[in-house]
C-alpha cells in the first residue's frame, strides 16, 4: 500500500527531475551554439515550461518511466552535428545521474545528522529523489529512438546506418509501450537501477564513515 504522503513529496521529486532534464539538454544546444531553445523559452528551470501530461502522468503511475516536452534543437546550428547532437542528448540523463548523487548525499548528511532511527517525511523524500532519477537516467539511455540513448549511440554507428536506425523513431514509442505492458522494461531497468541505487548510497555515505 503506498504511503498517504507519497504523492505530497514524489510529486516535487518529479518537477525538479523532468525540468532539470529537459532544462540540462537545452542548455548544452545554446553552449553548442544552437539559439533554438532559447527562442523557444526552454531555457529556463520553470517547470511548467518543460512538463508533458502524458509524460508525466506515465511516470506517476509507474514510478519508473515518464518524459517532459522535448526541447526543439536544430542541428544545423551545430559545429558538428553528430558530435553535439549526442552531447546535448547525454546532458538530459547526466544531469539526472547528478542530481541522485545530490539526493543521496544529503540524504546521508540528514542522517548522520539524526538522532533518530525512523526516517523523517525528507528523508523519504531523498531517498526517493535519488531512486527516481537513477530510474530517469537509466530509462532514457537506452538505446531505443527517441530515448537520448539512441542519439548517443548513433554518432558511433557507421554513417550508412545512421539514418535508418533514426527513422525506428516513428515505431519507438510503440517498442517502449510494449516493452512496459509486458514487463520488460521492468526486468530490464530493475536490476541495473537497484544495483546503482546500492552503490551511490554506499559511495555517498564514505564522507560521513
Amino acid at each position: 500500500m503506498i504511503d498517504p504522503f507519497f504523492w505530497l513529496f514524489y510529486t516535487p521529486v518529479l518537477l525538479i527531475s523532468l525540468t532539470v532534464h529537459e532544462f540540462s539538454h537545452g542548455f548544452v544546444a545554446w553552449l553548442c551554439g544552437d539559439p533554438t531553445p532559447k527562442y523557444a523559452g526552454r531555457l529556463t528551470l520553470n517547470p511548467l515550461k518543460h512538463l508533458d501530461l502524458l509524460g508525466t502522468l506515465t511516470l506517476f503511475l509507474t514510478q519508473a518511466i515518464g518524459w517532459a516536452k522535448p526541447v526543439p534543437i536544430n542541428p544545423n546550428y551545430f559545429r558538428n552535428p553528430w558530435r553535439d547532437m549526442a552531447l546535448v542528448a547525454v546532458a538530459g540523463p547526466l544531469s539526472n545521474l547528478i542530481l541522485a548523487l545530490l539526493f543521496a548525499f544529503t540524504l546521508q548528511a540528514l542522517e548522520a545528522l539524526s538522532s533518530s532511527p525512523s526516517a523523517s517525511f525528507f528523508q523519504k523524500m531523498l531517498y526517493l529523489g535519488a531512486r527516481v532519477n537513477l530510474a530517469l537516467s537509466i530509462f532514457n539511455l537506452l538505446p531505443i529512438p527517441p530515448l537520448d540513448g539512441s542519439k548517443v549511440i548513433v554518432k558511433y554507428l557507421p554513417r550508412e546506418y545512421r539514418y535508418n536506425y533514426l527513422r525506428l523513431e516513428m515505431i519507438g514509442f510503440l517498442i517502449i509501450l510494449f516493452l512496459a505492458l509486458t514487463g520488460i522494461l521492468h526486468l530490464i531497468i530493475n536490476p541495473i537501477l537497484n544495483l546503482l541505487m546500492n552503490f551511490i548510497l554506499y559511495l555517498t555515505s564514505l564522507p560521513f564513515s
